[in-house]
C-alpha cells in the first residue's frame, strides 16, 4: 500500500523513535497535516477561482431559448398586442456581450485579483504564525524536561542528605531538628519534582498535537536548548518587511477598486446582443431570421446611492492607510523591544551559568562543613534551595533567549 507523503513522514518518524526530532523535523511534521496553513492555501485557491469567474464576464454569453405562447384571439385583434398573433413559436440562439464602457467589469476583475493576492499573503502570515507556535512549543518541551531533570537531581541530593542526617542522628552526632529540616526539604523537592514532571508531560502533549492525535507518547527531541547563537543585527526599518504591510496595501487597493466599481454605476453601459432562430406565428424553419440588438443604459436617478456607496469605500481605504501608520509605529517599537530584550537576555546567560557554578560550590562546601561538624544543617538546606533556583533560572534564561530570537525574526519580517 502506497502512503501519501505526509503519512509516510509521520510513519517514519514515529516508527524510528531512536532518531531525535529536531526543530526542523517538527516544523515539517506540522506543515504536513491539516492546519491553519492548509486552510489558508485552500482560501487562496478559492480566490484564484474568483479571478477566473470575473474574467469570464468579458466573454460573450450564449444561450438557447425556446417556447410557445398562446394568445387569446379577438375578432379584430389579439388580446395582447405585444404578441405576434394567436400563437407564437420561439426557438432562438442568442449571444450577448457587455462592453465595459463604465469600467465596472474591469474593477470587479481587478478586485478579484486583489483578493487572490490577499489570500496568498495570508498563507505567508499563517506559515509564520505556525513556525512561531511550533518553535515555542518545541523549546518549551525542552525547558520543562530540563526543569524536571533538575528537580529530580535536587530531590536525589536532598534524599541523600536526609539519609546522611538520619545516620548521624542514630549515632548521636546530630540533633533531631536537623533531621526535620532535611525531611522538610525532601518533601518540598518531591512536590516540585512532581509538578515539573507534569509540566513536561503537558508540554510534550502541546508539541505533539501539532501533527498527531497520539499526544501522550513521549517525543524523542534533539536537545539544542543550550546552543545559543549571537543575536542577529537588524536595521531599524526591518519591520517594513512584514507581510502585514503587504496585506494593508492590498486591502486599500481592494477598497479603491470597490469605489471605482460603484462609481461605474454613474456611467453609460453598452450591451450588444445577437439572436438567430425562429419567432413567428407558425413553426416553420423558413420563418427564421436574425437580429442584432444594441442597448445603452444611462443612469439618471441612481446618482446619490452610487456616489454615497463609492464614498464609503473611499473612506474605508483612507481608514486602512491610517491603520497602516499606526501599525508602523507599533511594529517599530516591537522590533526595538525585541532587539533590546534579546541583547539583555544574551548578557544574562553568562550570569545565569555563573550562578549555577557558584551555587554548586556553595552546596558542596555547606555539605562538607556540616558533615565535619563546622556548620548547621540549615546552611545545607538553604544551599540546596539556592542551587535548585539557580538551575531553574539558567534554563528559563535559555528558553527566554530562544523565544526572544524567534520574536525578533517575526518583528524583522523574517
Amino acid at each position: 500500500m502506497k502512503l501519501p507523503a505526509s503519512s509516510l513522514l509521520l510513519f517514519l518518524t514515529l516508527a524510528a523513535p531512536a532518531q531525535p526530532l529536531t526543530l526542523s523535523d517538527c516544523l515539517r511534521l506540522a506543515a504536513s497535516v491539516p492546519s491553519p496553513v492548509s486552510i489558508a492555501r485552500q482560501e487562496a485557491r478559492i480566490a484564484a477561482l474568483s479571478v477566473t469567474a470575473a474574467r469570464a464576464n468579458f466573454l460573450p454569453q450564449s444561450a438557447f431559448s425556446g417556447g410557445m405562447i398562446y394568445n387569446t384571439p379577438r375578432a379584430d385583434r389579439q388580446a395582447f398586442v405585444s404578441f405576434n398573433g394567436a400563437r407564437e413559436y420561439i426557438a432562438q440562439l442568442g449571444v450577448a456581450l457587455e462592453l465595459d464602457t463604465s469600467g465596472r467589469l474591469r474593477a470587479a476583475y481587478a478586485r478579484a485579483k486583489t483578493d487572490r493576492d490577499s489570500a496568498t499573503t495570508a498563507i505567508a502570515l499563517n506559515e509564520r504564525d505556525l513556525r512561531r507556535a511550533v518553535t515555542q512549543a518545541f523549546y518549551r518541551a525542552l525547558l520543562t524536561r530540563k526543569l524536571a531533570d533538575a528537580a529530580h537531581a535536587s530531590l536525589a541530593e536532598s534524599q541523600s542528605f536526609e539519609t546522611r542526617v538520619t545516620a548521624l542522628v542514630k549515632g548521636g552526632e546530630a540533633a533531631q531538628a536537623d533531621l526535620i529540616k532535611a525531611q522538610s526539604q525532601v518533601a518540598a523537592f518531591d512536590q516540585f519534582h512532581r509538578a515539573a514532571t507534569l509540566d513536561a508531560r503537558l508540554a510534550n502533549q502541546e508539541l505533539a498535537s501539532f501533527w498527531t492525535a497520539d499526544v501522550d507518547t513521549p517525543l524523542n527531541l534533539a536537545d539544542d536548548l543550550d546552543k545559543t547563537e549571537p543575536p542577529p543585527t537588524e536595521p531599524p526599518t526591518a519591520y517594513l518587511r512584514r507581510a502585514e504591510f503587504r496585506l494593508f496595501d492590498l486591502q486599500k487597493l481592494g477598497f479603491t477598486l470597490d469605489a471605482k466599481r460603484e462609481r461605474a454605476a454613474l456611467l453609460p453601459q453598452v450591451n450588444l446582443g445577437y439572436q438567430y432562430g425562429l419567432d413567428a406565428n407558425q413553426f416553420r424553419w423558413r420563418e427564421r431570421g436574425a437580429a442584432l440588438v444594441a442597448t445603452v443604459h444611462v443612469p439618471i436617478f441612481d446618482w446619490f446611492r452610487a456616489r454615497s456607496t463609492a464614498q464609503q469605500f473611499t473612506e474605508k481605504a483612507q481608514q486602512i492607510e491610517a491603520t497602516r501608520k499606526i501599525t508602523e509605529r507599533a511594529f517599530s517599537r516591537e522590533l526595538e523591544s525585541a532587539k533590546s530584550r534579546l541583547a539583555s537576555i544574551n548578557e544574562q546567560l553568562t550570569l545565569a551559568q555563573s550562578q549555577v557554578d557558584l551555587s554548586e560550590k556553595n552546596y558542596k562546601l555547606a555539605r562538607l562543613r556540616y558533615e565535619g561538624g563546622e556548620g548547621p544543617a540549615l546552611d545545607v538546606v538553604l544551599a540546596q534551595a539556592q542551587l535548585q533556583q539557580a538551575r531553574a533560572n539558567h534554563f528559563n534564561t535559555l528558553f527566554q533567549f530562544v523565544t526572544a530570537r524567534a520574536d525578533l525574526e517575526v518583528a524583522a519580517g523574517r
